[in-house]
């Protein structure tokens, strides 16, 4: 079964506390190079049945309206896994 991965970011301009926890530990480990760390959602979504343009523009309005809260984050992309 085909199975597609959905990735979902905080907009650039919403602050990102989780992202900005995690960049200070690296620094305090001692990983000095990494500046910045944004955090985001993947999901993985398996269709039963063929893909179809309808199925990829019904998984795109999915990512959007469902997977996504449409004022605070993007859809940054939507791939299909290969085995």
């Amino acid at each position: 079964m085909p199975v597609f991965v959905v990735e979902v970011m905080p907009k650039p301009e919403i602050l990102d506390p989780q992202g900005k926890a995690v960049a200070g530990a690296l620094s305090r480990l001692g990983h000095s190079e990494f500046s910045a760390v944004r955090m985001g959602k993947r999901f993985e979504v398996t269709v039963d049945g063929p893909i179809t343009d309808a199925t990829r523009a019904r998984l795109e309005e999915i990512a959007r309206e469902i997977l996504s809260n449409q004022v605070i984050e993007d859809v940054v992309s939507i791939t299909e896994v290969t085995a």
